[in-house]
């Protein structure tokens, strides 16, 4: 039977939004992110603006993320660090790297923007199906 606790989604979400803030902040990954997906400084003083919003919206994305992970896991019987690891890599493998993949082929997205964000959502799923098994 599948249960859905809020507290470890609360808590995967908030992490989620903590590693974006971490991996995007320009001093680890976000000017080149930036200059990946060509960024103006225009565009970056509007996204400033807009910030409360994206937080708001990318905290509910991870909640998404994180209630499908705990299903996934308990569907999957992951109940311990590894099976986190492993169910996070698999995700990613599955449902991340391929659009962004095709990004690459299609998009014309430099090598580096694939790195980045898919180095990006592999921490962030793996971090999100750790304190899902943790906390769970």
């Amino acid at each position: 039977m599948f249960e859905v606790t809020l507290i470890p989604l609360l808590a995967a979400a908030v992490a989620a939004v903590i590693v974006g803030f971490a991996w995007f902040h320009t001093k680890v990954f976000g000017a080149a992110y930036m200059r990946s997906v060509n960024l103006t400084p225009e565009q970056q003083a509007k996204a400033r603006k807009r910030m409360p919003v994206s937080v708001f919206f990318a905290f509910v994305s991870a909640l998404l993320a994180a209630y499908v992970l705990n299903y996934f896991g308990i569907a999957w019987g992951v109940y311990d660090w590894v099976g986190a690891i492993e169910l996070g890599i698999w995700v990613w493998l599955g449902f991340a790297l391929p659009p962004l993949l095709g990004a690459v082929l299609w998009e014309m997205k430099p090598l580096k923007h694939l790195a980045i964000v898919g180095g990006y959502w592999l921490v962030n799923f793996i971090v999100m199906a750790v304190i899902l098994v943790f906390l769970a």
